[in-house]
C-alpha cells in the first residue's frame, strides 16, 4: 500500500513539474512588460499578467502567432499559447512604447 502511495505521489508531481516547465509569465506593469525577450518551446503557452493600474490590449500581428487579447483589466491574466516557430513581435495598443519579442522554437 506505502509503495502504491508513493508511486500515486511521485506520478502526480511528475505531471505538475511537466505541467509548469510548459508556462512563463509576462507581467506588465508601469506601462511596461517585465521582459524585453523570452525565447520559448513551440507549443508553450506565456500567461499575461496585468498587475498595472490601467487596462493593456496585447496583441500581435507576427505571421501564424497572431492574438489579439482586447482590453485586458488590471489584475487579470490571460494565457496565450504559441504553436508555430519563428520571431513574434508583441505590443499594447494603448501603449505603444510596450514592446517584446518572443522567440519560439522547435
Amino acid at each position: 500500500m506505502r509503495q502504491l502511495s508513493a508511486l500515486i505521489i511521485a506520478v502526480i508531481t511528475g505531471f505538475s513539474a511537466g505541467a509548469l516547465a510548459a508556462s512563463q509569465a509576462v507581467y506588465q506593469k508601469g506601462r511596461v512588460f517585465s521582459a524585453t525577450s523570452l525565447t520559448i518551446k513551440k507549443g508553450t503557452a506565456v500567461t499575461f499578467i496585468n498587475d498595472d493600474t490601467v487596462p493593456h490590449n496585447i496583441y500581435s500581428e507576427s505571421k501564424n502567432n497572431e492574438f489579439n487579447l482586447g482590453a485586458q483589466a488590471p489584475g487579470t491574466s490571460t494565457d496565450v499559447t504559441f504553436d508555430q516557430a519563428g520571431q513574434v513581435k508583441i505590443m499594447c495598443a494603448i501603449h505603444p512604447r510596450m514592446m517584446m519579442t518572443v522567440q519560439v522554437e522547435n
